[in-house]
Protein backbone atom coordinates (compact mmCIF):
# COMPACT_ATOMS: atom_id res chain seq x y z
CA UNK A 1 0.00 0.00 0.00
CA UNK A 2 2.92 2.13 0.84
CA UNK A 3 4.09 1.67 -2.60
CA UNK A 4 1.15 2.59 -4.11
CA UNK A 5 0.68 5.98 -2.12
CA UNK A 6 3.96 6.83 -3.08
CA UNK A 7 3.43 6.16 -6.76
CA UNK A 8 0.22 7.83 -6.86
CA UNK A 9 2.00 11.06 -4.69
CA UNK A 10 4.84 10.96 -8.02
CA UNK A 11 2.03 11.02 -10.29
CA UNK A 12 0.63 14.05 -8.82
CA UNK A 13 3.92 15.54 -8.40
CA UNK A 14 4.41 14.65 -12.11
CA UNK A 15 1.08 16.94 -13.50
CA UNK A 16 1.73 19.92 -11.03
CA UNK A 17 5.17 20.01 -13.12
CA UNK A 18 2.88 20.08 -16.55
CA UNK A 19 1.99 23.59 -16.04
CA UNK A 20 3.41 26.17 -18.92
CA UNK A 21 1.62 29.38 -17.33
CA UNK A 22 0.27 30.15 -13.70
CA UNK A 23 -1.87 33.27 -12.05
CA UNK A 24 -3.07 33.14 -8.68
CA UNK A 25 -5.82 35.21 -6.85
CA UNK A 26 -5.64 35.15 -2.95
CA UNK A 27 -8.97 36.21 -1.57
CA UNK A 28 -9.58 35.61 2.51
CA UNK A 29 -9.29 32.11 3.09
CA UNK A 30 -9.64 30.99 -0.47
CA UNK A 31 -6.84 30.74 -2.71
CA UNK A 32 -7.99 30.50 -6.78
CA UNK A 33 -5.18 28.77 -8.85
CA UNK A 34 -5.09 29.50 -12.95
CA UNK A 35 -3.24 27.31 -14.27
CA UNK A 36 -2.20 26.50 -18.17
CA UNK A 37 -1.24 23.17 -18.89
CA UNK A 38 -0.67 20.72 -22.23
CA UNK A 39 -2.55 17.56 -23.02
CA UNK A 40 -0.57 14.78 -25.22
CA UNK A 41 -1.33 15.80 -28.02
CA UNK A 42 -0.14 19.43 -27.32
CA UNK A 43 -2.98 21.54 -26.81
CA UNK A 44 -3.62 24.25 -23.81
CA UNK A 45 -6.65 24.02 -21.56
CA UNK A 46 -7.17 25.32 -18.21
CA UNK A 47 -7.60 24.16 -14.71
CA UNK A 48 -9.38 26.50 -12.40
CA UNK A 49 -8.52 25.01 -8.85
CA UNK A 50 -10.15 27.19 -6.10
CA UNK A 51 -8.45 26.22 -2.54
CA UNK A 52 -10.31 26.80 0.75
CA UNK A 53 -8.61 26.76 4.20
CA UNK A 54 -10.91 24.38 6.83
CA UNK A 55 -10.02 24.49 10.29
CA UNK A 56 -11.12 21.44 11.96
CA UNK A 57 -13.70 21.74 15.18
CA UNK A 58 -11.84 21.25 17.34
CA UNK A 59 -8.99 24.39 15.99
CA UNK A 60 -6.10 21.44 16.31
CA UNK A 61 -5.70 20.86 12.54
CA UNK A 62 -6.31 22.73 9.28
CA UNK A 63 -6.67 21.14 6.27
CA UNK A 64 -7.47 22.65 2.61
CA UNK A 65 -10.09 21.75 0.29
CA UNK A 66 -9.68 21.70 -3.36
CA UNK A 67 -12.15 21.92 -6.00
CA UNK A 68 -11.24 22.08 -9.59
CA UNK A 69 -12.60 22.86 -13.57
CA UNK A 70 -11.32 21.84 -15.89
CA UNK A 71 -11.85 24.31 -19.35
CA UNK A 72 -10.85 23.64 -22.80
CA UNK A 73 -10.78 25.89 -25.77
CA UNK A 74 -13.79 25.05 -27.61
CA UNK A 75 -15.51 26.53 -24.60
CA UNK A 76 -13.68 29.71 -23.46
CA UNK A 77 -16.09 31.77 -25.61
CA UNK A 78 -19.15 30.47 -23.87
CA UNK A 79 -17.25 30.33 -20.31
CA UNK A 80 -16.32 34.22 -20.94
CA UNK A 81 -19.35 35.34 -21.73
CA UNK A 82 -21.58 33.45 -19.40
CA UNK A 83 -19.04 34.54 -16.39
CA UNK A 84 -18.40 38.45 -18.25
CA UNK A 85 -22.91 38.67 -17.97
CA UNK A 86 -22.60 37.28 -14.50
CA UNK A 87 -20.33 39.80 -13.33
CA UNK A 88 -22.42 42.66 -15.08
CA UNK A 89 -25.36 41.42 -13.52
CA UNK A 90 -23.91 41.84 -10.14
CA UNK A 91 -22.47 45.03 -10.70
CA UNK A 92 -25.60 46.39 -11.57
CA UNK A 93 -28.17 44.75 -9.20
CA UNK A 94 -26.24 43.80 -6.43
CA UNK A 95 -27.60 46.42 -3.20
CA UNK A 96 -23.67 46.80 -2.09
CA UNK A 97 -21.36 49.09 -3.60
CA UNK A 98 -19.07 47.50 -5.72
CA UNK A 99 -15.28 48.01 -4.74
CA UNK A 100 -13.27 46.57 -8.07
CA UNK A 101 -9.91 45.89 -6.67
CA UNK A 102 -6.64 47.78 -6.99
CA UNK A 103 -3.47 46.52 -8.06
Amino acid sequence: MELRDNFKKEKDDNREHNIIFSKTVTAGKRVYYLDVKQNRKGELFLIITESKKVMEENASSVHFEKHKIFLYKEDFGKFMEALTESVSYIKENNTVDFVPHEK
